[in-house]
């Protein structure tokens, strides 16, 4: 997670949702030219997200590939508690052939392939965590998962791009906060940028 998550959530002042909001989404310089390598190392769900996976196993196993199991035992970790996600409890899904036992040969996600079959939202079945992804929640806090984007060689920071975290993911965090929440996340963007500015040319000016 970025340095500012893994400190005490005191420097952060602004929630929504009920969760801190880290502004560094708000100025980091980001890109992504993805071939779905941030899946490649399994993510952690919810324990309920697990459960609405098993419900539609036979659906999944229909569409996996010859690089997928589908020994419904081998898609997952054990569970174990973790109060980052709602339930309270996490499930890790397992690596199978170097990438997420979800993933397909195409670098395609098997769960969003089943919903936009079904004329579903994409993400009707698709774990928040790998929907937010380079964002994620941790310790109470929206922020951003620089821990997994250092180990990727294709979602990187990028300070000639003019693209900012928040706009590269401005569709997920619609999707994340809703209508309202994503609102106030705006508002507070364009106060937050308001007061950065003043405070560099304040230093100018001395």
């Amino acid at each position: 997670m970025s340095d500012d998550s893994n400190n005490s959530t005191e420097k952060f002042t602004k929630k929504i949702n009920g969760l801190f909001i880290d502004p560094q989404i708000f100025t980091y310089k980001f890109i992504c030219t993805c071939p779905g390598h941030c899946c490649h190392y399994g993510v952690y769900i919810d324990y309920k997200e697990y459960e609405t996976i098993i419900s539609i196993k036979d659906k999944i196993i229909k569409n996996m590939d010859e690089t997928q199991s589908t020994n419904t035992g081998k898609w997952f970790e054990p569970p174990e508690k973790d109060v980052d996600f709602e339930s309270g409890i996490a499930v890790g899904t397992e690596v199978i052939n170097g990438k997420c036992t979800f993933l397909d040969k195409n670098g395609l996600c098997t769960l969003q392939k089943i919903a936009m079959q079904e004329g579903e939202h994409k993400w009707k079945y698709k774990p928040i965590y790998c929907i937010l992804f380079p964002l994620t929640t941790f310790e109470g806090t929206l922020t951003i998962d620089d821990e997994h984007i250092d180990r990727l060689p294709y979602c990187n920071v990028d300070p000639n791009t003019k693209l900012t975290m928040f706009e590269a993911c401005e569709e997920e965090l619609k999707h994340f906060l809703g209508d309202e929440g994503f609102e106030e996340l705006k508002n507070y963007r364009e106060e937050y940028l308001n007061e950065i500015n003043i405070g560099v040319n304040e230093d100018v000016t001395k």
